[in-house]
């Protein structure tokens, strides 16, 4: 009878020490008490179904001093397993509430910095604004200038062609006045020197025309000789940093030579001023070399970039092929 009620209590020890981790505590300790109860129910049972009630000597105390610290220290027991799942599930919790802050406390840092790139964002659009309107007034003004200096210029001509008339009127009555006073010789000489000084002022004129054309050409060639110089300079400096992009992503990219040997990937990447990658996909190329890629670039954030407005341009919308070196 002992043996039996003994295998009922490691039973129900037994189901209480395996209760389920998903449970709450407050479960756990209903499914201990129903346990307890139901262990107690099978006491009364056993002892009924045992119980013999023909009269019979009484028990000694030392024997039922036995039983009542049997059942003392297996509800000791009960106790430390409660206090035990107890302890366990206090650790589980004290864990999860950890995990959770510091979760929180880098999505407030991420938070933060997306904000101060989107402030500093908007007081760069704030100053193009600003200078794009500055430009349109220095353009306006530069307008109404050059508008003032044709009217001034149209102006000029009128009267230099109300002076040439003049001149002219006055040229024609003295030559009506030689012609009646000179004759025949005089008009003739008058129209060879017309002729001398008509030849010589289209010579002149020819002469000066040439020289400006030559000081044009050359003004040109000088011009395209340094935009050539400053082009190459421009892809130079944009082929250096381009290698130094290709080199922040490397330093960022996971390998793998089984599945990337020979393999490649085309990314279009957008820059800010400072380095800091605003957007990037991949175009074209293998999918796990791309995939890697685009993290790489992230997890990179700011990548190198030049501070010649020139050559930031050509790298502001930046588009380069990956191939991982083995």
């Amino acid at each position: 009878m002992k043996n039996f009620i003994a295998t009922i209590i490691k039973k129900c020890m037994l189901i209480f020490t395996y209760l389920p981790e998903g449970k709450t505590i407050k479960q756990q300790y209903v499914i201990a008490i129903s346990a307890a109860v139901a262990l107690h129910a099978v006491f009364a049972v056993v002892l009924l179904a045992n119980a013999d009630f023909t009269p019979k000597a009484k028990p000694q105390p030392k024997k039922q001093m036995q039983v009542i610290d049997a059942v003392v220290i297996d509800e000791k027991k009960l106790q430390q397993q409660v206090d035990k799942l107890k302890k366990q599930q206090d650790a589980i919790k004290k864990r999860e509430t950890d995990r959770i802050k510091e979760l929180e406390r880098r999505a407030d840092e991420a938070k933060k910095k997306r904000q101060q790139e989107a402030d500093r964002i908007k007081k760069l659009e704030r100053d193009r604004k600003k200078k794009e309107a500055e430009k349109k007034k220095a353009d306006a003004a530069a307008k109404k200038s050059k508008q003032k200096a044709l009217a001034e210029e149209k102006k000029r001509k009128q009267k230099e062609l109300e002076r040439k008339r003049s001149e002219k009127a006055a040229a024609d009555a003295k030559a009506k006045r030689l012609k009646e006073e000179a004759a025949t010789k005089k008009a003739a000489e008058e129209r060879r020197r017309k002729k001398l000084a008509e030849e010589k002022r289209k010579k002149e004129a020819a002469e000066r025309a040439e020289q400006e054309r030559m000081l044009e050409q050359q003004m040109l060639e000088e011009m395209q000789a340094r935009q050539s110089a400053r082009s190459q300079q421009v892809m130079s400096e944009v082929d250096k940093y381009s290698a130094l992009i290709v080199q922040a992503i490397e330093r960022n990219f996971i390998q793998d030579e089984a599945t990337m040997r020979g393999k490649s990937c085309k990314l279009k990447i957008r820059l800010a001023s400072s380095g800091f990658v605003i957007n990037v996909k991949s175009v074209s190329g293998d999918k796990v070399v791309c995939q890697e890629a685009v993290k790489a670039v992230n997890k990179a954030g700011t990548l190198p970039v030049s501070k010649d407005p020139q050559v930031f341009k050509e790298l502001q919308d930046i588009s380069l092929t990956y191939k991982p070196e083995f």
